[in-house]
């Protein structure tokens, strides 16, 4: 807990604060503990961009690249220590917190290799090896949630590893991706591991429908479709949560959980506002309901302390209103299935190339360190 109202209240509500943001000048500069003590941040999420700026802002990795450099270490295999250091690290300071709340929160994710998004093999090996490499019972596992990530989700949950399913846009992949949550547990059931030592959570992405959609309206230009801007990316959170509450109602889900077996806990994410007209804690306040996460970067998370409005659940009884957005969309000519399969390539691809960034810049300190003096 924490002494600001505004934090406070969005706890109360159901909501986990998560950061959306890691770096080990921040773990081992105690800026991480600060914001668990003052802030109420109960978990942290990670990606390749998040790496990929934190290598290249700090100076707290040279000491580990020259020693890697010194052993000969190729730059997958740097790449790899450095970012399962971090996150374990990461999970040492928030451990308490996993203590504390029965492994409901306290959690740390790392993404496997994003280049990896459509190699549903490749994508379960990775995260056997991170999982084993980081060895900590708080680790969240981040696997997209393609095509191909679907069967990797399931095999991954049924091996008995927690998963942070990621690049979630659309309705209907969501419900894959509950669809795989389960039959992920069913098949660890089968394989006689305890289901109340997996967790996961379905991150859906908010802001960058809104940019997407919003380019679109502006293009169309009319009265209605302006009206429209800035309303997609919550009506879309607020069906998925409607969705979420359909799946965990079912005989199916009331089987697994009277095996012990936990809710996958909607997340949500890419929750910094892009558009410098829409409020800045708007996809915090408005999608505020029980049993969620909202993994904010820390300029929202700021925010939101200094002037949130927090008022409750602001996502029970959406429904009909949400629905009437989208499909008012639909009409306009924006095209739901458009958009959301454009969002999920360019995530892949934008990951994809942070990734490749990051490891072009190890590459060139591997080969400095490597050096005569």
């Amino acid at each position: 807990m924490t002494e600001n109202a505004a934090l406070n209240a969005l706890a109360d509500a159901g909501v986990s604060i998560w950061l959306d943001d890691l770096s080990r000048e921040r773990i081992r500069g105690g800026g991480l503990a600060t914001l668990i003590a003052n802030k109420g941040v109960v978990g942290v999420t990670t990606n390749p961009t998040i790496f990929q700026n934190a290598l290249s802002d700090g100076e707290s990795y040279a000491e580990q690249v020259g020693e890697l450099a010194a052993q000969g270490a190729d730059v997958d295999t740097a790449v790899f220590a450095i970012t399962t250091q971090d996150v374990q690290e990461a999970c040492d300071v928030l451990r308490p917190v996993y203590d504390a709340t029965g492994g409901l929160d306290g959690r740390v994710s790392i993404e496997v290799d994003p280049r990896l998004a459509h190699d549903t093999a490749g994508t379960v090996a990775q995260a056997k090896e991170l999982w084993e490499r980081v060895d900590r019972p708080n680790l969240l596992i981040k696997i997209p949630a393609t095509t191909e990530g679907l069967p990797a989700i399931t095999q991954v949950l049924g091996s008995g590893i927690s998963v942070n399913v990621t690049l979630i846009f659309g309705l209907d992949r969501y419900r894959g991706v509950m669809n795989a949550y389960l039959l992920g547990l069913e098949t660890a059931q089968k394989n006689g591991i305890d289901l109340s030592t997996i967790r996961s959570v379905a991150s859906f992405f908010v802001s960058r429908m809104d940019t997407e959609v919003d380019a679109r309206l502006t293009t169309i230009g009319s009265q209605e479709a302006l009206a429209l801007r800035g309303t997609s990316g919550v009506a879309n959170a607020r069906l998925a949560y409607h969705a979420y509450e359909e799946v965990f109602s079912t005989p199916r889900w009331r089987s697994l959980a009277d095996d012990g077996a936990h809710e996958q806990r909607p997340l949500w994410a890419s929750t910094g506002v892009k558009n410098p007209d829409y409020p800045d804690t708007l996809y915090v306040t408005e999608l505020v309901a029980p049993n969620t996460v909202n993994t904010m970067p820390e300029k929202t998370l700021d925010a939101v302390a200094d002037h949130g409005e927090i008022t409750g659940d602001t996502v029970a009884n959406t429904f009909v209103e949400s629905s009437a957005i989208m499909d008012a969309l639909e009409r306009l000519g924006v095209s739901y299935a458009d958009v959301t399969a454009q969002l999920e390539r360019e995530g892949v691809e934008k990951f994809s190339a942070s990734w490749q960034q990051l490891l072009d810049e190890l590459q060139a300190n591997l080969e400095k360190a490597n050096q005569p003096a």
